[in-house]
């Protein structure tokens, strides 16, 4: 089983081995208060103040902070109806506006997230802000077995796809910044997200060592427009095997 040391270990490793901008997030929903570490933010009771759930999200990659999300600190209606924190509402003239993923009602009361590389905590799913070439990057090592659980959505809400159907399904989720992470909490417009199991980070992380032994990580991914650039062995063996030429 991984422990909290590991999983900071893994969240070193990523934010080195990508070259990440922000740290990857460990996200645990909270059953109880007492799951709340001892020097986690908590918006209104610390502070005086509300955010979106995004906002917390952008606090805990950029400034390295711990912050636990209960329904009095929310300031956007869709993450208290996601984690189940609320009932969803029974008005047709909404239905438009909450048909997304959601916890049953009660089953949380609240969400904390932590930069991995820090947390006190071992997390049920991890989000990763990336450039499109950090997460090409990370896709590409996933096991041919594990290429059917990946999956896509590129509309609002984000902060209810990056978590719910991860920790219902297992599956590994690409999103992108919604309006309101790139309007409120200064989300970048190169930016696209991967999240995940927590338990898959091990699993990430194996293949991009893989990537990175054989040259294809990304800090190898550098930038050229050679005609006849050298071939890596695996072009080299397919070339070969159809009578074409693998050498100027």
């Amino acid at each position: 089983m991984t422990t909290v040391a590991e999983y900071n270990r893994y969240g070193e490793e990523l934010e080195r081995t990508l070259i990440l901008r922000t740290s990857p997030i460990a996200v645990k929903m909270l059953e109880s208060e007492k799951d709340i570490p001892e020097g986690a933010v908590r918006p209104m009771k610390d502070r005086g103040v509300h955010y979106a759930q995004c906002q917390a999200f952008a606090m805990t990659r950029r400034q390295k902070l711990t912050v636990a999300m209960l329904k009095e600190d929310n300031w956007c209606f869709a993450p208290l109806i996601a984690y189940g924190v609320v009932d969803k509402p029974d008005d047709p003239r909404l239905e438009q506006f909450t048909t997304f993923p959601h916890f049953e009602k009660g089953k949380y009361i609240g969400i904390l997230t932590a930069p991995l590389k820090s947390a006190s905590f071992k997390p049920d799913v991890v989000i990763i802000y990336a450039n499109t070439s950090q997460m090409r990057t990370m896709l590409l090592p996933i096991n041919y077995k594990d290429r059917d659980k990946l999956t896509y959505y590129f509309f609002p809400p984000g902060c209810a796809y990056q978590v719910v159907p991860v920790m219902e399904t297992g599956q590994y989720m690409v999103t992108i910044p919604d309006p309101g992470d790139y309007q409120r909490a200064l989300a970048g417009e190169d930016e696209i997200i991967l999240s995940l199991p927590a338990e898959k980070v091990d699993g990430l992380l194996a293949g991009l060592r893989q990537f990175e032994e054989r040259d294809f990580g990304y800090a190898h991914a550098n930038m050229f427009m050679l005609p006849d650039f050298p071939q890596p062995e695996l072009y080299q063996r397919m070339f070969k095997s159809w009578g074409l030429d693998t050498k100027k």
